[in-house]
């Protein structure tokens, strides 16, 4: 066993790998952009070299830059983690001809499965079933198109070296399908360096179900069983589970078999992932599955698989790199119970998941429950960048039965503290509780489907404001209690903080901005709390009464009920986590009657930095609700930008090739001609 590890990688992957290679004895040794200098990757690491700018183009795409750290660490092996350089063949190629172990599959393995026309070819050839489509050398548009129309819509455009959902599109309408194939191939360019595509059927009701296959050097090759990864948004996984709901034996049994057959047709050594497209219109069934692609590495859902099997995959991956047997035979490799992860992403539901970025605030996981894991990337003050994927961190549960570990993840899921960024984590426990995913009835459009029914609607309900009232106040007095203790009558009756004026207490009108919407509340003192007038539509009253611990944790009861909720300053005004969920509050000055919203601000504005890539519009064009307008790349991902009410384009502020700063105008409009 070699005794020194470079991860070529950065955040959660990073900090994952780091923890079993230390336990197993090894020196761990991490890489870091400018970016990433104080980052939690670095702080684990033994030591930690930089490789370039922020760009991953600059630093972890740097494949001279990789080895060079290599070098300058004495490193024995590199492990090169998920996305980056992870299935590029020529970074294992050269990390071999430098002398290091490459703790994945051999470069020719990458190459097969690297390109996802040529893998499907290799997989008829091997009698695993693949989808109906085009996957040869024509890249001409009309050709292609001609080819979604013989296959039948819907059809899915794919890049070829795609993965992770990049380059890729759903068309169901003929007419679409030159705009989306454009902006497929703009995107795989980007994220790959390849804009070659292929066209395949859409299966109506997809499950997505992969296998977790292990190879090693002499032979040996083992299923660890089947992940179901259906739950996604953007052709991005967010919920993974194992083992697969409704998964009858006798396909997993085939399923796992023809993911061996695919690992043992390419030579594979080490982890690797058989993706498959299942069609669930009538229930799984052992012919009703086709091939898609494989994964030459570890897959970021891989904690299920080690949850239900008990092994740690990090270190299977170690020792078959080391040249070890396989730990296991198929018939040794255990299945216990049922595990389920989430991803919380940096990213705004409310919005169609757009990413977003800034200072983690307040990061805090529940303590006191079992069965739960986490594998987190960042730490409560870190930055959540513009330049990288906006995963946070993975939470995985285990239990005895399906309905039980969905049930313990909600709990834990709902106890977590999130502040800063906008996250998907209120979105998660919506899920983890929606009747329809705990019976099991999942596709890939069920987030589509049940969209309205797992996204907070705007505003915020009843006690939400009551908490939020109450942080407000406390806030405030103890910002004047600090104040008063400086000055020179600090006993005097007109410094209190509380609401007394002569001839008793007073009631005051609070205007805040709740969510971006405004909400007008009127507090009364009322003996210990104060009563809140205007918070519920009924117009009944709510009671309150609160206390602030240093640390901003809020202990309240509201009409009775005992409450608890994290406050984390934002400005002038606070964030309010209750449940899982944090809302913004903007403390609004009350003489201002002038408060606009977004969509009065007569202005698509970017809502994040990034590069605009392309610009659908221009002066005088009149442009209906809902039309695209922008398509600007942020974090690895292009974004549409579409007008929010019928307009008239007055101008136009960007162009292609620019990148712009989060706020920044790109198109201003006049009034509706109507």
């Amino acid at each position: 066993m070699f005794k020194t590890l470079l991860i070529a990688n950065r955040g959660e992957i990073t900090v994952r790998i780091i923890r079993t290679a230390r336990r197993m004895g090894l020196k761990t040794i991490a890489v870091y952009s400018d970016a990433d200098a104080n980052a939690y990757h670095v702080a684990e690491a033994d030591e930690a070299y930089r490789i370039g700018p922020a760009p991953a183009a600059e630093s972890y795409l740097r494949i001279d830059a990789i080895l060079d750290a290599c070098a300058r660490s004495g490193a024995e092996a590199v492990h090169p983690g998920y996305g980056f350089l992870s299935e590029n063949a020529g970074f294992a190629e050269a990390c071999e001809k430098a002398g290091l172990i490459f703790v994945g599959p051999p470069a020719s393995a990458i190459r097969a499965m690297g390109l996802k026309d040529a893998a499907k070819a290799l997989m008829e050839k091997a009698n695993v079933p693949v989808v109906p489509g085009y996957h040869g050398n024509n890249q001409d548009a009309d050709f292609l198109g001609e080819q979604a129309v013989k296959i039948g819509y819907p059809v899915l455009i794919k890049a070829v070296a795609g993965g992770g959902g990049k380059g890729m599109r759903r068309v169901d309408d003929p007419a679409d399908f030159a705009r989306e194939l454009k902006s497929a191939q703009r995107e795989a360019e980007s994220a790959f360096g390849d804009e070659r595509v292929l066209v395949e059927k859409y299966v109506a009701r997809p499950r997505h179900i992969e296998i977790q296959v292990f190879a090693d050097g002499h032979g040996q090759a083992v299923s660890l069983y089947e992940r179901d990864c259906s739950l996604q948004r953007r052709h991005q996984k967010v919920i993974e589970e194992a083992p697969a709901p409704g998964m009858p034996p006798e396909m997993r049994k085939a399923m796992g078999e023809a993911a061996v057959a695919a690992a043992k047709a390419i030579g594979y050594r080490g982890a690797g992932t058989v993706e498959f497209i299942a069609d669930a219109s009538d229930g799984l069934k052992p012919d009703g599955f086709w091939f898609m692609e494989m994964n030459t590495r570890l897959q970021v859902e891989h904690p299920v698989t080690e949850a239900i099997t008990g092994l740690d995959l990090v270190e299977w991956q170690l020792r078959v790199a080391a040249g070890e047997h396989l730990p296991l035979t198929q018939d040794k490799v255990p299945l216990k119970g049922h595990a389920v992860e989430v991803r919380l992403y940096a990213e705004d539901p409310a919005k169609k998941f757009f990413p977003s970025t800034g200072k983690l605030l307040r990061l805090r996981l529940p303590s006191n429950m079992s069965h739960v894991r986490t594998d987190m990337g960042v730490r409560e003050d870190d930055e959540v960048s513009m330049f990288y994927d906006p995963m946070i961190g993975k939470i995985i549960a285990h239990g005895e039965t399906r309905l039980i570990t969905l049930r313990t993840l909600r709990g834990f899921l709902s106890r977590m503290e999130v502040a800063g960024p906008k996250t998907n984590l209120a979105f998660l426990a919506a899920t983890m509780g929606h009747e329809a995913f705990m019976a099991g009835d999942i596709d890939t459009g069920f987030i589509d489907r049940h969209l309205d029914q797992l996204v907070p609607k705007g505003g915020a309900e009843p006690r939400v404001l009551a908490l939020g009232v109450a942080a407000h106040l406390l806030r405030r007095k103890a910002q004047l209690e600090a104040s008063q203790r400086l000055g020179d009558e600090p006993f005097s009756p007109w410094s209190a903080s509380d609401s007394w004026v002569p001839g008793g207490h007073r009631s005051e009108q609070m205007k805040f901005l709740v969510a971006g919407e405004e909400v007008m509340l009127t507090v009364v003192p009322d003996g210990e709390g104060w009563r809140i007038v205007g918070a519920r539509e009924e117009g009944d009253d709510m009671l309150a009464s609160a206390a602030m611990s240093d640390d901003n944790a809020l202990t309240a009861t509201v009409d009775g009920v005992r409450l608890s909720a994290a406050c984390v300053s934002r400005g002038a005004g606070f964030i309010l986590i209750h449940e899982g969920t944090a809302t913004e509050f903007e403390i609004a000055d009350p003489m201002d009657v002038d408060v606009a919203s977004d969509a009065d601000t007569g202005a698509l504005k970017a809502p994040m930095p990034g590069k605009i890539v392309q610009v659908l519009t221009e002066a005088g064009a009149s442009v209906k609700k809902g039309a695209a307008l922008v398509v600007m790349e942020a974090m690895k991902m292009e974004q549409t930008l579409v007008a929010g009410v019928d307009s008239v384009v007055a101008a136009v502020h960007a162009g292609v090739g620019d990148q712009i700063e989060a706020g920044a105008v790109l198109v201003t409009f006049e009034e509706s001609k109507d």
